[in-house]
């Protein structure tokens, strides 16, 4: 089997978790649980999204997550414009994520814009981004699938990640949006990006819409890819994609790995503390198989 020793996991939980859920989560629990989820050995995050408020209204606290949260680690925030992008430079972030997706219907429902106008509009941004020196890490959303065209041209997402590579970008974050990719099409993807894009971070993103995520990462892992996007609790959903439900669920991906003898660095008791912090504050309760077996095992003691 071609696997790497160590893989690197990749929080999305206060960002991509949060984004969908109902309820405002106080500004506090978000910092606490980020916090927690630092303690447990996360060294890469994505923290919050400086994004319009009316569109997105869990992140209308973005400023002040990133004041109390921000420290030497790689702390990323998601910024879909110029807007954005200024705000996070008034609240010193270094990291910074940008969004497009493959599917130029999906990208227009997301932000207004084809996607061919957003790769030019942020190439110059990019350029600035770097001469700045700052992280830049690009989120393509609908790799696979998308909820409005359906089955998504391998060779489109392999075009639109090389020109973001050529224009700069440290970091591409590959998802399978809508959670309908199966493990051939995971792998096939993957093979293909890390042959062609070795100076470039590679990072696959899936959602377990069908439960097909681990499975996913399993392919990706043959694939050479070491990197994965995951999620607290199985946390997450996209309010521009109908249906879609939580990313994977970080707790379930580190105990998959670590029982393949790879390595995360993520201590899973600490990490269930995390999660226990978030889980009063949402509307729904937390599914992830990991999570659940902790909390029986507690309560049996």
């Amino acid at each position: 089997m071609n696997l790497p020793k160590k893989v690197t996991i990749i929080e999305v939980g206060p960002r991509d978790g949060l984004q969908n859920e109902k309820h405002f989560v106080p500004t506090e629990v978000k910092t606490n649980f980020i916090k927690k989820l630092k303690a447990a050995g996360i060294k890469e995050m994505e923290l919050t999204s400086f994004v319009s408020p009316k569109w997105v209204p869990q992140m209308r606290d973005a400023s002040e997550v990133v004041e109390a949260c921000l420290d030497s680690d790689r702390n990323i925030v998601l910024t879909p414009n110029q807007k954005g992008i200024e705000r996070a430079m008034a609240a010193s972030c270094e990291a910074i994520a940008l969004f497009i997706g493959v599917s130029d219907t999906f990208n227009r429902k997301n932000i207004n814009q084809s996607t061919r106008d957003s790769v030019e509009e942020w190439k110059t941004m990019i350029a600035a981004l770097k001469a700045q020196g700052h992280f830049v890490r690009a989120c393509i959303s609908t790799a696979f699938y998308c909820p409005f065209e359906g089955k998504i041209a391998e060779t489109a997402t392999i075009h639109l990640c090389e020109e973001l590579a050529n224009a700069g970008v440290d970091e591409l974050s590959v998802a399978d949006t809508i959670g309908m990719a199966a493990p051939t099409e995971s792998y096939s993807l993957f093979s293909k990006l890390h042959e062609r894009l070795s100076g470039v971070l590679l990072t696959a993103h899936f959602h377990d819409t069908r439960k097909l995520a681990l499975a996913n990462i399993y392919a990706a892992l043959q694939a050479g890819i070491h990197r994965f996007d995951t999620s607290a609790g199985g946390l997450g959903g996209c309010p521009f994609a109908p249906g879609a439900t939580g990313n994977v669920a970080t707790e379930d991906v580190v105990f998959m790995l670590e029982r393949m003898n790879i390595k995360t660095d993520v201590n899973l008791d600490q990490f269930i503390e995390a999660i226990d912090v978030i889980a009063p504050s949402l509307s729904r309760p937390i599914e992830s198989g990991y999570y659940r077996l902790a909390k029986n095992k507690e309560r049996t003691k």
